[in-house]
C-alpha cells in the first residue's frame, strides 16, 4: 500500500521507562510525511473528586496516594493550602525547616531514580542497543559502581523523607500549620554521617553528563528540541526556590510574561485546555493563548526563569549550564538531564545545610490563625510546578479540589518533542526499534509521572501499530 493514498499511524503504546502508561500515535498525511505527534494519556485521574466531602485536614494523608514516587510533593502542597486554611500565614521555624528538608530529600532521591535507573541507560548503552539490556540491569552489569552510587543516593533521601514525614512513602509529617515532629538527635546523626558523600557523589553526577552532553552535542542538542515559554516560582529576589515563591514566566528571548503572582492569582494567569484524545488537559499563559502559552516546567525551566541559585556549588554549575544558551533560555529537551543533576547538587547542599541548623530541632512545631475558606498553595515538585487549590465549608468539608501536576504542565511539550522526533527520523512507514526509543528518550527527558497526572491502574504490553485512514493494519511490531 503506498503512502500516497491513504493517511497512515504510527502507535507506540504504552511508552516504558516513565512512571505511569501512555499511547503515542503518529499520523502521517498522504505524502508520507508527519502530520500531526500526539501522547495519550490513556488513564483516568479522580482524585479531585475523591477528597470531595472530606476534611480538610485529610488532604495532606489523601492526595499523596496519587504517586508512590512523588508522594512528598503532594503532601507538602496539600498541607501548605491548609496552611492558608488554618490562617497560618508564616509557619514556625522548625515547622518551615523541617518541611524544607523533607523537600529537599525528596527532589534528591527522585532526581537520582530518574537519571540513574531510568534515563542513564540510554545514555551509557545507546540508544540502539538491544532492549533486553538497555535497562537499570544493564546498568549495574556494565557500570557497577555507577549502580552502587545510584542506589545508595536514592536511599538517602528516602532516609530524608524518613526522618522528617514519620516513613519513606505516604508519611504524615506536614500537617496543616506545621509540622508532627522534629528531627531528633539519633536522626540528624544519621544522616549527617553520609552527606558529605552525597555531595561529592552529586557533583561527580553533574560531571558525567556534561561530558556525555558534550561528546554527542550534535544530537543531544536537537533531540526533540524547540523553542519554548517557561514557568516556575521563584523567590521574591529571582532565586531558585524549589518549596515557597511567586510564580514567574519567560519567552523563548528570555523577557519576562510575568512575574511575582502570588498563587491565589495563579487563576489569572494560567488556562487550561482540554482535547477530546487524551485525559490529561493542557495548560497556557492565558495572555498568549492556547495555540502560543504552553511552557515547560521541570529543572530545565527552573534553571532558565531563576537568577540565581543560593547554594554556591550548584550555583557554579548553573552558570556554566546557562552558556548553552548564549544569554537566553536553554531549549535543549536533552538538557532537562543536566539541570535535573544541577538541582540534585543543590538539594545535597540544602540537606547539608538543614541538618546543622539548631532550629531543625525546636519544638514549637505548629501555629494558625484566622480561619479561611479557600486557599491555593504552589511548590516545585521533581518534575516541576505543581498547584493544588482547594474550597472549604464550615462544617471543614473540602467542597472542590483542583490540582495542575507538573506532567500536565508538561503535557504540550511533550507532544512537541514527539513530533519533532518523528519529523527528523522518521524514515517511510516502517516502525523501527531506534525511532521507538528516540520517541520514548525524548519524552523520558521530562521525567513524565502520568500516575500523578491521570491516576493509571494496570500494565500494558508495548504494541507499536501502523494503520490506514480506514483502520486496516499495514504494520505492527510488538516489544515484550
Amino acid at each position: 500500500m503506498s503512502t500516497t493514498q491513504k493517511e497512515k499511524k504510527i502507535v507506540i503504546n504504552p511508552v516504558t521507562r516513565i512512571e505511569g502508561h501512555a499511547k503515542v500515535t503518529i499520523r502521517l498525511d498522504k505524502n508520507g510525511k508527519v502530520d500531526t505527534a500526539r501522547m495519550h494519556i490513556v488513564e483516568f485521574r479522580g482524585f479531585e473528586r475523591f477528597v470531595q466531602g472530606r476534611l480538610y485536614w485529610e488532604a495532606p494523608v489523601i492526595v499523596q496516594r496519587l504517586c508512590g514516587i512523588c508522594p512528598i510533593s503532594h503532601h507538602l502542597c496539600a498541607a501548605k493550602a491548609m496552611d492558608v486554611i488554618v490562617g497560618a500565614d508564616k509557619l514556625t521555624p522548625t515547622g518551615e525547616k523541617m518541611r524544607r528538608l523533607m523537600h529537599y530529600g525528596q527532589t534528591f532521591q527522585s532526581h537520582a531514580l530518574h537519571f540513574f535507573h531510568l534515563s542513564s541507560p540510554d545514555l551509557l548503552l545507546g540508544y540502539d542497543a538491544d532492549p533486553a539490556i538497555r535497562n537499570v540491569v544493564g546498568i549495574a552489569l556494565k557500570y557497577p559502581e555507577l549502580a552502587t552510587k545510584a542506589i545508595l543516593m536514592r536511599k538517602y533521601g528516602q532516609e530524608v523523607i524518613k526522618a522528617t514525614a514519620g516513613k519513606k512513602i505516604h508519611g504524615t509529617g506536614a500537617i496543616p500549620g506545621g509540622i508532627n515532629k522534629n528531627l531528633s538527635n539519633e536522626e540528624k546523626g544519621f544522616l549527617k554521617k553520609d552527606i558529605d558523600q552525597m555531595l561529592q557523589w552529586s557533583v561527580e553526577a553533574v560531571e558525567l553528563y556534561k561530558k556525555l552532553y558534550r561528546d554527542d552535542i550534535a544530537r543531544l542538542s536537537k533531540l526533540g528540541s524547540f523553542e519554548s515559554n517557561h514557568l516556575s516560582i521563584v523567590r521574591e529576589d529571582g532565586c531558585m526556590d524549589l518549596y515557597h515563591g511567586l510564580l514567574r514566566a519567560k519567552a523563548p528571548d528570555g523577557t519576562l510574561i510575568f512575574d511575582k503572582v502570588k498563587p491565589m492569582d495563579y487563576i489569572k494567569y494560567i488556562g487550561e485546555g482540554v482535547r477530546n484524545w487524551s485525559y490529561m488537559k493542557f495548560p497556557f499563559i492565558r495572555s498568549l493563548g492556547q495555540e502560543k502559552g504552553w511552557y515547560r516546567v521541570g529543572p530545565l525551566a527552573r534553571l532558565n526563569t531563576c537568577d540565581f541559585i543560593d547554594t554556591p556549588l550548584a550555583e557554579k554549575q548553573r552558570q556554566e549550564f546557562m552558556e548553552l544558551g548564549g544569554g537566553k533560555p536553554v531549549q535543549a529537551t536533552m538538557a532537562y538531564h543536566w539541570a535535573r543533576l544541577i538541582e540534585t547538587l543543590h538539594a545535597a547542599e540544602k540537606i547539608q545545610q538543614l541538618i546543622d541548623d539548631p532550629d531543625i530541632q525546636g519544638n514549637n512545631l505548629v501555629t494558625s490563625g484566622d480561619r479561611r475558606h479557600e486557599a491555593v498553595a504552589i511548590l516545585e515538585a521533581p518534575r516541576g510546578t505543581l498547584f493544588h487549590h482547594y474550597k472549604v465549608n464550615d462544617k471543614d468539608q473540602i467542597t472542590m479540589a483542583n490540582l495542575i501536576v507538573s506532567t500536565t504542565n508538561n503535557n504540550e511539550p511533550m507532544n512537541q518533542s514527539v513530533r519533532r522526533v518523528a519529523e527528523d527520523h522518521l524514515v517511510g512507514v516502517e516502525i523501527t526499534e531506534p525511532l521507538l526509543n528516540l520517541v520514548e528518550v525524548a519524552i523520558r527527558a521530562y521525567d513524565p509521572c502520568l500516575s500523578c497526572a491521570t491516576h493509571a491502574i494496570g500494565q500494558m504490553p508495548l504494541k507499536v501499530t501502523l494503520v490506514d485512514q480506514n483502520g486496516e493494519v499495514v504494520h505492527e511490531k510488538v516489544r515484550d
